[in-house]
């Protein structure tokens, strides 16, 4: 009986110490908050999680899910394609009222721990996918317009630059630790997001259905560690 007081008086110990020095390893977070730019909104969810590298655990490596929601008013949305965007005679317009995308996506987390309460680092979605409401935009096109249906583009996937697909959010950023336990973080988000029109409307110089509106905006948000 002493021996298994004993081993359990061990594993009460051993547990919860080795959980504490794991911890400065990883971590799990969510991670909310909301970006203004000029004539959109958008606000961000994430779940997330970090794991710490190096010397002093300053390197973070981390992966996550994240929800994005986007709106707007009288906002462009132009030819997607990265082998149309070369060239300005390629480029036609959808100009949509009140555009809404939802985005659930995969995202890649790298950062810095600069001190135990600062960090600094740069998050990108890479792969999911969206949902949203059928607008009604109006499809512009040397000059002349006529109202056409379009949703939001889906799957969402990583390529770089245009050569991406759908709606994909990213940020730099910046973090302060106030608790244990809870954080601000304050970045810059670049944010595309990508509608598809029902039918191909763009015709020359090859068939298109999709267009994409690009937005710079400023974040602030907050962090709560479990």
């Amino acid at each position: 009986m002493k021996k298994i007081a004993l081993l359990f008086g061990f594993i009460f110990i051993y547990i919860p110490v080795s959980y504490a020095q794991d911890s400065l390893r990883h971590q799990f977070l969510i991670d909310a908050g909301v970006a203004v730019g000029s004539s959109n909104f958008s606000g961000m969810g994430a779940f997330q999680y970090d794991h710490y590298f190096g010397k002093n655990n300053r390197i973070i490596v981390g992966t996550g899910l994240r929800f994005t929601g986007f709106s707007g008013s009288d906002l462009n949305f132009t030819t997607a394609p990265a082998n149309l965007t070369s060239n300005d005679a390629n480029i036609d317009t959808l100009l949509v009222s009140s555009p809404r995308v939802y985005a659930a996506n995969l995202m890649l987390n790298l950062g810095y721990r600069i001190t135990d309460k600062w960090q600094a680092g740069f998050s990108i979605d890479l792969v999911g996918f969206s949902f949203g409401p059928t607008e009604s935009p109006r499809y512009i096109s040397n000059g002349k317009y006529r109202t056409v249906s379009a949703k939001p583009t889906s799957p969402n996937y990583l390529l770089i630059g245009d050569r991406d697909n759908g709606s994909l959010n990213s940020q730099f950023y910046v973090k302060y630790k106030f608790s244990k336990r809870f954080g601000a973080k304050v970045a810059y988000q670049y944010l595309f997001n990508e509608l598809r029109t029902t039918t191909t409307v763009q015709t020359l110089p090859e068939p298109n259905n999709r267009f994409r509106n690009k937005s710079s905006s400023a974040y602030v948000g907050a962090y709560f560690v479990f």
